[in-house]
């Protein structure tokens, strides 16, 4: 029965979608069909096709700007460029822990300096500070362009896992 009603509901939204919407239709389920493939990431990680490419000191994370991320103006939301910046820095800091310990975010402050336009976004995270219960990390969102559209810092408690 579920899977019936999944359908309907797919099919009545394809009736009404226009070549955009069936484009982020597709995104979002090749998006969960590759989480459920993977072992790794997050069905948001997926979805948005986040692409990681881990460094020594730093971690990044690039994502494509459709639709799908935009707000009403057609730019970058900037809830998700809160998402980037927090899954950036909260990543690099899950990297360098210890077997058994995880961190989950304490405080984030972002800075907004530009809109977030363009093919992609690039967010660098690195760490400040590593201290035995709290770490602080600071990350930048650039544009493809190199324009700067966000500056962030967080810190993150450090807890069993």
């Amino acid at each position: 029965m579920k899977n019936q009603a999944l359908h309907q509901l797919l099919d009545d939204c394809l009736q009404i979608a226009d070549e955009n919407d069936t484009k982020i239709i597709e995104d979002i389920l090749s998006g969960v069909k590759r989480k459920l493939e993977s072992e790794n990431g997050t069905y948001i990680g997926h979805i948005l096709q986040m692409k990681r490419n881990p460094e020594r000191d730093t971690f990044e994370l690039t994502l494509p700007l459709s639709s799908l991320v935009n707000n009403n103006l057609d730019i970058l939301h900037g809830g998700i460029t809160a998402t980037v910046l927090d899954t950036a820095m909260g990543i690099m800091v899950n990297k360098v822990l210890p077997e058994g310990q995880a961190a989950v975010t304490n405080q984030l402050n972002i800075h907004y300096l530009a809109p977030g336009i363009g093919s992609h976004i690039t967010c660098k995270a690195r760490i400040v500070h590593r201290g035995s219960k709290t770490m602080v990390m600071e990350a930048e969102v650039e544009r493809d362009d190199g324009k700067k559209i966000a500056h962030a810092t967080g810190s993150f408690f450090i807890i069993k896992k």
